[in-house]
């Protein structure tokens, strides 16, 4: 017997819950990338390491199956943690070279690269709205970021967060496809294994000397802020669409400038706060459409 209307609405409403959640986890990241004197490619790393053996326990007590249910599933696994490990460099490369916010600003464009990829990967239809609120998005990181700052530090931290939103854009399609047929924590955990298998070889040739801080701040990076997260986002992604998770994303760089004045001191200016107030607003209609749907 199929589900009725209401458990379909509130499965649907968890699942929405989850990328919410997931989201505010995923504004913690960049307050590490200044707490941690380390090269974005370590810090990155050390990020996917303890995540991996963080999912890995969760794994084993819960006695799941790490088995992948078809092969060219095994392949975009090991393609995901390529470009999972590639996101992440990024991103703290733009936190070091910036700022948090123009960091995260800058990457949270990602939903106007899903808008136009997902309807071409999916070979669904083009929604208008999708757009109308991914444009509505991409205006408020423009009023966010500065006039003055398009150039030196601000224009770098720009250029490598555009590279971490693209990169996102294409992870969250993998994503969508891969929560089809396999368990959230296997996803995860292959995923941030295999970011870890690729930076394996940078990390030993930069020799790096961690010290005790450093480990005990990559460690809850590692648990908290990625295992968790990223298994709560690729989860709530099993009912929604990744048009709707990229909007639902943007509130990451509100949750983000709030947690760096708190514990930064970087302090939002009028632009910034009317820049955030447009990405929220997109979060909330894109949420309260994916609720009324089906």
């Amino acid at each position: 017997m199929p589900p009725s209307g209401e458990a379909v609405r509130s499965r649907r409403l968890g699942s929405l819950l989850e990328i919410h959640f997931a989201v505010f986890l995923f504004g913690f990241p960049g307050l590490f990338g200044k707490w941690l004197p380390l090269a974005p490619h370590l810090i990155v790393f050390g990020r996917v390491l303890f995540a991996t053996l963080a999912l890995a326990l969760v794994l084993a007590l819960g006695r799941r199956s790490v088995r992948v249910a078809v092969v060219p599933d095994a392949v975009l696994l090991i393609l995901c943690g390529f470009v999972l490990s590639a996101h992440w460099t990024m991103f703290f490369k733009a936190v070091q070279v910036s700022t948090v916010a123009v960091a995260l600003l800058s990457y949270s464009s990602f939903p106007v690269f899903t808008a136009f990829l997902e309807p071409m990967a999916f070979k669904e239809s083009w929604d208008p709205w999708s757009i109308v609120l991914a444009l509505l998005t991409a205006a408020g990181v423009y009023l966010i970021i500065p006039r003055a700052g398009l150039a030196g530090p601000v224009f770098l931290g720009v250029g490598w967060g555009l590279g971490a939103g693209l990169t996102f854009s294409i992870l969250s399609l993998l994503n969508r496809r891969l929560a089809r047929r396999n368990p959230s924590l296997t996803v995860a955990f292959y995923q941030d294994l295999w970011a870890a298998i690729f930076l394996l070889p940078f990390a030993v040739l930069s020799r790096p000397q961690f010290t005790g801080s450093d480990i005990g701040l990559l460690a809850l990076l590692g648990v908290f802020g990625t295992a968790g997260a990223h298994t709560l986002f690729i989860n709530g992604m099993k009912r929604i669409s990744a048009r709707t998770a990229s909007i639902i994303s943007s509130l990451e760089p509100v949750y983000g400038i709030v947690l760096a004045f708190l514990f930064l001191k970087e302090r939002p200016s009028p632009r910034t706060i009317l820049g955030g107030a447009l990405i929220l607003a997109a979060a909330l209609i894109v949420t309260l459409k994916a609720r009324r749907s089906s």
